[in-house]
């Protein structure tokens, strides 16, 4: 898996090289624009839903083919009354509620109702806490304009509160890296993208013929993104496209976050690896046997191989652990910090000496929290299935923005 990571991160710094170089030719075919459907959805958020409607507000695009819907998901707050305030200001800011069947059942349900009420020939989605640039919106549609192959096109996501809390810090890391070496590795190599919860603009057409979202699923864009590579289509991650959001603060709420996460990626992988041989589109199959080999293999075979060393500690197994397992154990440490401290020099300011110690820090704290986790997720989502249990959504819980991402 390290070695593997080193790879996609090669691809990704290479990504970073040479994306910025198409901008110039593409921007001549920015003329007849298609009009955007915007959808934030919205369950009590009326923590940050003001600094995200003030960010749409500066977004660049002709005025008369956007609309901002924010879909207020059965709040009991003031979402709904800070969002009219924006309404009044601004003729192409909407607010609607949903309906039954779709409300109060999270996320996938409010972007369904979204569908219904737009007629937007492209969607694009941000979530609640989201300030994207200026330009952010304008390089989405940009992609999508000079690619016709791609559904959809996804931008780059940026932690706007990475220096609260030593948790944040550890996620500013980890999004990063998922940027550029999931994101930025596999389009690199494989021309592979999966469509992130926020910052991405995929065609009407496409979103149709698919029947919106899966109101089943917890990770709703991990699912999203095999369903449109099953239909031949390409995802495209263009960079360039930059939205900032706000990570969990505290370790209660990124448990519940990261569970929701796990719990979603299992669901998918369990529910289009029984339908493999129907599977039309074979370039698929790479991302689902790496999500199974993330969430079940590799974290069972780390489980096995921890187990067995505590169980050494006490109990005589005949185990030793020789020179070269110490030796391996060592480049594999090395492994780690090298292709994080590369893959955090692409971001400018975050190759420092505080991070290179967080990194130090994160590979015997925070990656071990998720073998807990994943373990946890993987008994929640087994006993779901047994027992037929409705499928819960839980919204991750916001905090005062101190500062906002969304200028530039």
């Amino acid at each position: 898996m390290l070695l593997y990571h080193m790879f996609l991160m090669q691809g990704g710094y290479s990504h970073f090289r040479k994306f910025e170089k198409v901008i110039p030719e593409w921007q001549k075919k920015m003329v007849n624009l298609p009009t955007v459907s915007v959808f934030i959805p919205a369950h009590n958020e009326e923590v940050v839903i003001g600094n995200t409607l003030r960010a749409m507000s500066r977004l660049y695009y002709p005025k008369d083919k956007l609309e901002i819907i924010v879909i207020n998901d059965n709040s009991s707050d003031r979402t709904a009354e800070i969002v009219e305030e924006f309404t009044r200001k601004y003729s192409f800011i909407r607010l609607i509620e949903t309906i039954a069947p779709n409300k109060g059942k999270g996320k996938s349900s409010a972007l369904n109702e979204g569908l219904r009420q737009s007629s937007g020939d492209v969607i694009a989605v941000y979530d609640a806490d989201n300030t994207p640039e200026r330009m952010a919106l304008w390089y989405l549609i940009m992609g999508l304009v000079n690619d016709p192959e791609s559904a959809a096109v996804v931008g780059k996501f940026r932690v706007i509160n990475a220096a609260q809390t030593w948790l944040t810090r550890f996620i500013n890391i980890e999004t990063i890296c998922f940027q550029w070496m999931a994101q930025g590795g596999r389009w690199k190599w494989f021309k592979v993208a999966t469509i992130p919860g926020t910052n991405f603009a995929i065609r009407r057409s496409i979103m149709e013929q698919l029947g919106g979202w899966d109101v089943k699923a917890l990770a709703e864009d991990t699912e999203l993104t095999i369903r449109v590579y099953n239909l031949g289509y390409h995802i495209r991650f263009f960079p360039a496209a930059i939205t900032w959001e706000q990570e969990p603060e505290t370790l209660k709420i990124w448990w519940k976050q990261r569970t929701r996460w796990a719990r979603g990626n299992q669901y998918v992988v369990l529910k289009f690896l029984t339908q493999f041989l129907s599977l039309k589109r074979k370039r698929i199959v790479f991302d689902l046997f790496y999500f199974f080999f993330t969430y079940f293999l590799f974290f069972f075979g780390v489980i096995l191989s921890n187990v067995l060393f505590i169980a050494n500690l006490f109990f005589d197994l005949n185990l030793t652990v020789g020179n070269v397992a110490l030796i391996l154990w060592l480049l594999a440490v090395l492994l780690f910090l090298a292709e994080v401290m590369i893959t955090l020099s692409i971001e400018k300011t975050e190759m420092n000496g505080k991070n290179f110690l967080y990194v130090i820090l994160m590979y015997f704290t925070y990656s071990q929290m998720w073998i807990v986790l994943v373990v946890y997720s993987l008994f929640l989502e087994m006993k779901r299935v047994i027992f037929r249990e409705e499928v819960r959504w839980y919204k991750t819980e916001r905090f005062e923005q101190k500062n906002n991402g969304g200028t530039k």
